[in-house]
């Protein structure tokens, strides 16, 4: 991996507010950023910074065509990017977020086309992680995906698997280790609900959110 500027992040119960502050520093300047979720380690920057997007696909050697999700600090903020919200979405949020989990919208004329890769639709996601919303608090939101070069296993902190990140990064928040296991992902779009990647949050638990508001197809 590159060298890269480290910010070890100590939490109790209150977040660091100036590793926050260093993070969005990073961001301004027009960098990319590791960063700890409430799943495994992510690497973003600001949604609508072309070069670093970009730079983000470069360094993981990413599909060009798959899209970055957009990480918000809080469950409103969805309306900055989406153009509606279907039952089974307003179900999600409501019920599921903030958490390990991301839903695909129709996205606002306009919004983050890079991130989406100039599709209609957008990923967004809200951390369930109180260190993870204090560092999106400070940057706003970021458009990221996970840290790690594509076809490797997510990083999920263990300091022998730092051959595993992306060297793009200007910044690394280090948190320890995680949970390392994979944000579920839930296209909402239509008026059944379909999972496309099975991760943190169970089938069974989604169906409990969607009950009254939309099915649930495999």
């Amino acid at each position: 991996m590159a060298d890269v500027m480290t910010i070890v992040v100590r939490f109790d119960d209150i977040p660091d507010r100036s590793a926050a502050a260093q993070a969005a520093n990073c961001i301004r300047s027009g960098g990319t950023l590791i960063f700890p979720t409430d799943t495994v380690y992510g690497i973003g920057c600001a949604p609508e910074d072309e070069g670093a997007i970009e730079e983000i696909f470069r360094a993981k050697g990413r599909d060009g065509s798959k899209p970055l999700a957009i990480h918000i600090a809080h469950p409103d903020e969805v309306w900055r990017f989406a153009q509606e919200m279907t039952p089974g979405a307003r179900a999600i949020v409501d019920r599921l977020w903030p958490g390990p989990i991301a839903i695909i919208v129709a996205r606002r004329d306009g919004a983050c086309s890079a991130a989406a890769r100039g599709g209609s639709t957008i990923s967004l996601r809200c951390p369930g992680d109180v260190a993870c919303r204090a560092i999106l608090e400070a940057t706003g939101p970021l458009a990221a995906t996970s840290a790690n070069r594509s076809g490797r296993r997510p990083f999920d902190g263990d300091a022998a698997q730092l051959d595993r990140l992306p060297e793009a990064a200007l910044a690394l928040i280090a948190r320890g280790r995680l949970a390392g296991k994979e944000s579920t992902v839930l296209d909402c779009t239509g008026t059944a609900a379909t999972i496309l990647r099975q991760g943190a949050v169970t089938v069974r638990t989604i169906r409990r959110a969607l009950s009254g508001a939309a099915a649930l197809t495999p």
